[in-house]
């Protein structure tokens, strides 16, 4: 009997090793990215204010936080509004005011479920604002005053949106002046795993484009499924 139950006790060791060295073979895993401050605000569009981002990427395999700054791909929706260097240095774009989306990407070749998925992106974002200046607002040029559009979010997906002219470029409501009169393109992007469903409040919609002349402050509204 004694040496039955130490026969199990040796198998049931075994057992655990082997566990114990299966689940260190793996490989960490970069699940997300979360950057660092996640909002910034400029007071004006000057191109020699800047502020360092921090990209924090969370693993497992054992689970824990590093700093990725320096390993992730740095990249901008709206270069007009705000720039970021290759090293995660973020600073307004000097065209434009109003916001930008600020991303840190690295790609992988695993989706976050560990099948094997060569190019699979991991992505972390953050807003950058400028305030607007004086009346010539984000369209540039002067002399007709400025208006608001404001651009809000609806449904139970995701996106982002970008405009042209240069001035808005944001993942959650945001707003921002243009001249008055100013002729106003917003492209809608969905997220992974979202679609893109409608535009309310356009002057004429073109696929996932809102089209419109900002004669007066004005509000639409995105939704993504």
């Amino acid at each position: 009997m004694r040496a039955f139950l130490l026969r199990k006790i040796a198998v049931f060791a075994i057992a655990g090793a082997l566990a114990v060295a299966l689940s260190c073979a793996r490989d960490q895993e970069l699940v997300s990215i979360t950057v660092q401050p996640g909002t910034q605000d400029f007071g004006t569009a000057d191109p020699s204010l800047n502020v360092q981002l921090k990209a924090l990427g969370q693993y497992i395999h054992p689970p824990v936080t590093k700093d990725i700054t320096n390993e992730v791909g740095w990249s901008t929706n709206s270069p007009q509004v705000a720039v970021v260097s290759s090293t995660g240095l973020l600073s307004p774009g000097g065209a434009a005011c109003g916001n930008a989306l600020i991303f840190a990407t690295v790609q992988t070749n695993h989706s976050s479920g560990g099948q094997s998925s060569s190019g699979a992106l991991i992505t972390g974002q953050m807003t950058a604002n400028v305030a607007c200046s004086g009346t010539g607002g984000a369209g540039g040029g002067g002399g007709g005053g400025t208006s608001t559009l404001t651009v809000g979010f609806a449904g139970a997906g995701s996106g982002t949106i970008s405009t042209t002219p240069a001035g808005l470029g944001c993942a959650a409501q945001c707003s921002t002046q243009f001249t008055t009169g100013s002729t106003i393109s917003i492209a809608a992007t969905p997220s992974v795993g979202s679609t893109f469903g409608s535009w309310a409040g356009c002057d004429q919609v073109s696929g996932q484009t809102c089209n419109l002349v900002l004669n007066n402050n004005r509000t639409v509204t995105v939704t993504f499924n």
